[in-house]
């Protein structure tokens, strides 16, 4: 009813408006079309806009800027959103009949304060949107600073629908904006580039990745409209004609845009178009180079050492930013191409990063490859094409990087940030094992002890056929190893393998190489060996098969803890009590029944109490805590009913002992901030 009354109603005010000699009366009838409806949906917002659209074709932009926009003036703070939407949506669909003065300040200024301090998500990105059309017709340079400021405020929205439509919609508007006032690559990029830098150049007390992330964002929305300028700019683009019947694009020959604003095709005019300026891209590429190319020249003189040079201060800690700047340079690869990359990317990276020992540090650690440089090139440049020329080049570089750090004893960051980001794509598993396997048959214990401790790394998300058939090998190989550090950097894979696989077989053969480290009168005495395989079992314990940590986590923690009281080095003697307490600490949220309670777990406990109360008084004041709470639940189950299926490990968290027990962790420097979610743990 109410839509069919507006299908009547909006053209009969529209048009009596138009007609209208009285300008008091003029007012009346459009403030009645803006005040129509109380809160109108989209369907009705756009039959008001289609009419206010047909209204302003007929008078002119002179009424438009006199009559209509006073009425969006007034509905700017309205109290219902859907009204303040309206007045969003109108600021773009009047802005091709405005004046370009009128576009450049009064509206321009109106969606400014909406985007700035509006609290409708829904608002603001309708904002957004009007902004990118605005900046279409926006012909005044001294405005362009105030673009960009929008940009970035957009950017930072906390609404992920504002940031898309920011991304969609407002970037490849002011992209367009700046590539026909020629300022592009001087302007738009300069200043987000110096953004960034300053960003890094504040991290000493911390980055913000979030607002690196945004800047980064823009960098990377800004890539295709640089592409399409680069091509337009091309020395051949004079004689470039659609008619040639170049070859068809490949479908992946670009990353997915964001929108079709973000196309190339779309930013070139037409894809016939970009298909023989590619073919010319590429040939003059190949054979006369870049010379006389200003705008290609910029992108390998200026803008990528400057890139290269951000990514070289990023700290590898950074996993976010070692992410997106991963994929940066893969989507910026993918748009300039495979002969770009070849010949302009790689071989700045490589200039980087001289593989040799010279290269790093070993006393600071501060070498380019301990840097977050090595995994984005790993896995921005080194992965956007995938043929076996590809695969190889990758595989060679990691096999370097693991080489040269290992025999220069430097961090192992940077390697280890590689695999995580490879490994999370079940695509490069097999890739990276063909990585370690170079590591694990080297010479140098150094790198098989690397290659050692990489796998742990790459075993979540493996499937367990590759994990049996190339992962337990590996490992079995290295257990055999001449040199014992070797051997003892395979345990935490041991254990990720515990924690991961259902496969009793394999299961099986892994609890038989952990069973030789711990009973093999070769390693009675090997400290180190004990640490490694305490933290293991304290890390994997609470997420194992329960079988495992039944029958062998907990009786092999019960024996470890009873011979370190006859430790005669206090040094040794406190390590492995710390390690133990973190231990214990994760294990007392699993399901412990009451006999290996009363036979491994409280034995355990009190072994480690004795050393506490000799090293360390404020561990000991815990452990007599929770031993004294274990010992009060078994004492109790065994005079009360049996409990059914909950667990005597259930009961002896009760909200009593968690507020005890929490209260004393407190207390704690060493172990406080872990053993404060002691009780969120999954079992």
């Amino acid at each position: 009813m109410v839509l069919h009354l507006c299908q009547e109603l909006i053209p009969l005010i529209l048009s009596t408006a138009c007609l209208h000699p009285e300008p008091k009366e003029r007012d009346q009838l459009l403030h009645i079309l803006f005040n129509l409806i109380k809160r109108p949906d989209d369907e009705q917002r756009q039959m008001i806009l289609t009419g206010c659209v047909a209204f302003a074709c007929h008078v002119g932009p002179t009424r438009v800027e006199a009559e209509l926009l006073p009425q969006c003036w007034e509905q700017i703070n309205h109290k219902y959103p859907e009204r303040r939407l309206l007045v969003a949506e109108s600021c773009g669909v009047l802005a091709p009949y405005l004046l370009d003065t009128i576009r450049s300040s009064l509206v321009l200024s109106m969606l400014q304060q909406m985007l700035a301090e509006d609290k409708s998500d829904p608002v603001r990105e309708a904002v957004v949107r009007s902004l990118g059309i605005i900046m279409g017709y926006i012909n005044d340079p001294d405005k362009y600073p105030q673009g960009f400021e929008l940009m970035l405020l957009s950017l930072s929205d906390p609404s992920e629908r504002v940031v898309c439509a920011a991304h969609q919609v407002l970037i490849p508007a002011l992209a367009a904006w700046a590539t026909k006032m020629g300022t592009l690559q001087s302007q738009l990029l300069t200043s987000l580039l110096a953004r960034i830098e300053g960003l890094i150049r504040e991290s000493d007390h911390g980055l913000d990745e979030h607002k690196l992330r945004t800047l980064l964002s823009a960098l990377q929305s800004l890539t295709p409209p640089l592409f399409a300028m680069v091509l337009q700019s091309a020395p051949f683009t004079p004689q470039a004609d659609p008619q040639d019947g170049a070859p068809p694009i490949e479908v992946t020959r670009f990353p997915r845009p964001a929108s079709l604003l973000q196309d190339v095709a779309v930013i070139i005019g037409s894809r016939e178009k970009l298909t023989v300026l590619l073919q010319l891209y590429d040939h003059q590429l190949e054979h006369e180079g870049t010379t006389g190319w200003a705008s290609l020249l910029w992108v390998v003189n200026q803008l990528l050492p400057q890139l290269i040079g951000i990514v070289g201060r990023i700290s590898i800690t950074s996993t976010t930013c070692v992410h997106e700047f991963s994929r940066f340079f893969w989507r910026f690869c993918r748009t300039f191409g495979r002969i770009f990359t070849n010949t302009k990317v790689k071989p700045q990276f490589q200039e980087i990063l001289r593989l040799s020992e010279e290269n790093v540090d070993v006393t600071t650690g501060n070498g380019v490859l301990t840097k977050a440089t090595v995994p984005i090139y790993a896995t921005g440049v080194l992965t956007c094409y995938n043929q076996e020329e590809d695969r190889k080049l990758l595989v060679a570089f990691l096999e370097d990087v693991m080489m040269t750090l290992s025999l220069s004893h430097a961090p192992l960051d940077s390697l280890k940030a590689s695999f995580v980001e490879l490994g999370a794509n079940p695509a490069y598993h097999e890739l990276l094992l063909t990585v370690l396997w170079y590591g694990v048959v080297h010479t140098s214990a150094h790198v098989r002890c690397t290659a050692a401790r990489m796998f742990e790394l790459i075993l979540r998300g493996m499937s367990e056929a590759l994990i049996d058939k190339r992962v337990a090998p590996a490992l079995i190989t290295l257990c055999s190893d001449p040199e014992f550090s070797v051997r003892i950097s395979t345990i935490p894979a041991f254990g990720t393998i515990m924690e991961t696989v259902t496969q009793k077989e394999l299961l099986e053969r892994v609890k038989m190489q952990l069973a030789s480290f711990l009973e093999d009168p070769q390693y009675q005495d090997q400290h180190s060996l004990h640490m490694e395989i305490i933290g293991t079992f304290g890390r994997v314990g609470p997420n194992a098969e329960p079988r495992f940590r039944d029958e062998f986590v907990l009786p092999h923690l019960y024996k470890l803890a009873l011979a370190n009281n006859l430790q005669a080095a206090k040094t040794k003697r406190l390590d492995i009590a710390t390690q133990l307490f973190e231990a214990y600490s994760a294990l007392s949220c699993c399901f412990i029944s009451e006999e290996l309670m009363v036979n491994h777990f409280l034995p355990g406990l009190r072994c480690l109490r004795n050393d506490m109360e000799l090293l360390s008084p404020e561990h000991e004041v815990i452990l007599t805590s929770m031993i004294k709470e274990c010992e009060q639940k078994v004492e109790s189950r065994s005079i009360q009913e049996p409990l059914g299926s909950v667990s005597l490990a259930a009961s002896l968290v009760s909200e009593d002992a968690k507020t005890k027990f929490l209260s004393k962790m407190g207390q704690l420097t060493t172990s406080g901030a872990m053993l404060a979610n002691v009780f969120q743990r999954k079992k």
